[in-house]
């Protein structure tokens, strides 16, 4: 058992060696042409606050999105509810997310959970009505979560996450699926030393479909009028590889921090390097963590060549106190990420842990 513990460990480092030291800079030409881009937003605050880097320390329903894997260090049952302003105040998006985490084993989790994007109301146009006054329509983006992730010892735990994901416009829909799968790897006397490995968004490409395709057709020799349908583009999942460890410094039975980097891999964008950091203290009845991350990637600090928005200094905190006879945590949450030209963007929100 030993030794096939020692394997899989080497195999740990020495993938995450390959991929810090190894690995490409990133796919520029592929910049911008993926779809589905709301599968690479964290939806929620704890982990957002260190950016992401949290790869092989994140546990519960948070981990669902950095790296599954961490989702079998769950209580027994776990509650989050999480809201955005998604780009800042002055865009007008809603991101809500919810879920759930129920311990069915001592080894098994499974999760649920969803994304929403509420993009508010737009004015309908038309070539014959370009100032509108005929409607309204409010785009929509959807993520469906089912999570299972399992302890196949007390230093190993593996998971797998299913997603579906649908977009609508007034006349236009997509749906697709995709896939999440990730390793944790735990050691050191006290379980402060952490690897993880993270494969996200794998699957088929996906298309739009729908009446806003169609053209009505009349023949003039006929006087006949047919409907022609265009096809589509397809577009591919922005697919990407994450790869992380963190360090528990344990100051005592009440201080710890947390020191967590992370490299991701992305199909379609530039590499990204992940640096975070989680202080936390404890009491009797209360826990409170403050966070802060920073997110770099090849011209983050030239604004003309900037790809992405979610670069740069991420902070936040959350306060949890425990309640009840049973001893169950009710915390709140807040998350602030610097998206340049947007502005900041607020995540918070409120977790419930059922012991």
């Amino acid at each position: 058992m030993k030794s096939s513990i020692l394997n899989i460990k080497s195999l740990l480092v020495t993938g995450v060696l390959i991929g810090s030291f190894g690995a490409n800079a990133g796919n520029e030409d592929r910049v911008g042409s993926a779809g589905a881009s709301q599968l690479l937003v964290n939806p929620w605050a704890r982990s957002s606050a260190i950016g992401d880097a949290g790869i092989s320390s994140v546990n519960g329903l948070e981990a669902t999105y950095v790296n599954i894997a961490g989702l079998a260090f769950a209580d027994k049952t776990q509650i989050k509810f999480n809201h955005t302003n998604w780009m800042g105040g002055s865009a007008g998006i809603a991101l809500n997310s919810a879920g759930i985490a129920i311990r069915i084993s001592e080894s098994d989790v499974f999760a649920v959970s969803v994304q929403s994007y509420n993009y508010g109301d737009i004015p309908i146009t038309t070539v014959a009505n370009p100032e509108g006054n005929i409607g309204f329509f409010s785009p929509r983006a959807n993520i469906f979560n089912i999570g299972y992730a399992r302890s196949f010892s007390q230093s190993i735990s593996g998971g797998i996450n299913f997603k579906v994901i649908s977009e609508s416009l007034s006349n236009l829909k997509a749906n697709g699926m995709a896939i999440d799968a990730g390793i944790r790897y735990v050691t050191g006397e006290q379980e402060q030393i952490k690897f993880g490995i993270a494969l996200k968004n794998v699957g088929p490409v996906m298309r739009y479909k729908g009446d806003g395709l169609a053209n009505q057709v009349n023949y003039v020799t006929t006087g006949a009028t047919a409907s022609l349908e265009q096809r589509s583009a397809t577009y591919e999942m922005p697919s990407l590889l994450s790869i992380g460890g963190s360090y528990d410094f344990i100051f005592n039975e009440n201080n710890k921090l947390i020191l967590a980097l992370g490299f991701t891999a992305n199909s379609f964008s530039k590499d990204q390097y992940r640096i975070g950091l989680d202080y936390g203290m404890t009491t009797t009845k209360v826990a409170f963590n403050i966070r802060g991350g920073f997110v770099y990637e090849e011209a983050l600090f030239n604004a003309e060549n900037r790809s992405n928005a979610l670069i740069g200094p991420t902070a936040g905190f959350s306060v949890d106190a425990l309640v009840g006879k049973n001893q169950s945590a009710l915390g709140i949450e807040y998350g602030a990420r610097f998206a340049g030209i947007f502005g900041m963007i607020h995540t918070i929100g409120a977790t419930i842990n059922l012991k």
